[in-house]
């Protein structure tokens, strides 16, 4: 009972202050699309308002992740054989079906919420405990909901993008959807020991990070920019449940950057 209220507690705390973040931007926004910007002044990106800060909190995550994280991953994807590092990454999916069944509920989706029962059913019985995805070969692909998604189905908005400390990019829609999956809605998660949580959620790491080694050859241009454009189109097309869409965040002819691991 504790651990639960300290959860809550926690939670509360964090919901506000991403809350507090999103609707002073907005605001924000407004009076910039409404007011000439002073003579002299930089032009503000209006998806990107806090540039300035995001750049400096990108550097931070670029040093950890050069100096550290990108190390450990490509020994591991060096080490590993193709096949076990595959059924990892199938039974770290395979734990997340819990949660996108609850936020396929939460939007009202019942068939995806069937998909995921399913899902969860056959890789855990069939597959090994999810080490193999056998539901993808029965016809059942993956829906991926979170909470970040569950709001913006019920109509909130993104906010400005947000780079954050170790987490990467985000916006303050996305941040509390993550802090809400991963502390309020029920989770496969809850059911590990503390010790045994933090080598698996370590482990977890490094295995998402030894998967996206590969995608950094599309990498061009601007990192900065890149990413930021492909998380936002990510994020816009999983909203959208891959329907196709004015893309607000795309500009010029810029390539679609949809990638699946960003």
């Amino acid at each position: 009972m504790k651990y639960l209220f300290i959860r809550r507690w926690l939670i509360a705390i964090v919901t506000s202050l991403a809350m507090a973040v999103l609707f002073p931007a907005s605001q924000a926004t407004a009076q910039t699309m409404k007011e000439p910007a002073p003579e002299g002044s930089v032009p503000v990106d209006l998806k990107d308002p806090w540039e300035n800060w995001n750049r400096k909190v990108y550097n931070f995550n670029e040093t950890i992740d050069r100096w550290f994280l990108k190390p450990v991953a490509q020994a591991y994807r060096n080490f590993t054989p193709r096949l076990i590092d595959r059924g990892i990454t199938n039974f770290f999916n395979n734990l997340t079906e819990l949660r996108n069944f609850t936020n396929s509920v939460l939007q009202l989706k019942g068939e995806s919420a069937v998909v995921a029962v399913g899902r969860f059913t056959f890789n855990t019985t069939f597959g090994l405990l999810g080490l193999i995805d056998v539901a993808t070969a029965f016809e059942l692909p993956e829906r991926p909901e979170d909470f970040g998604q569950t709001l913006g189905y019920w109509g909130a908005g993104p906010g400005p993008y947000l780079m954050l400390p170790l987490l990467g990019p985000s916006t303050p829609r996305h941040f509390t959807g993550f802090v809400t999956d991963g502390f309020a809605l029920p989770s496969a998660w809850d059911t590990v020991e503390s010790h045994e949580a933090y080598s698996a959620r370590a482990l977890q790491i490094v295995d998402k990070r030894a998967d996206l080694i590969p995608a950094e050859s599309f990498i061009s241009g601007d990192r900065y920019v890149f990413l930021r454009n492909a998380f936002l189109q990510r994020r816009e097309f999983l909203i959208n449940d891959g329907k196709v869409v004015n893309d607000p965040f795309a500009s010029g002819n810029d390539e679609n950057l949809m990638l699946d691991d960003f």
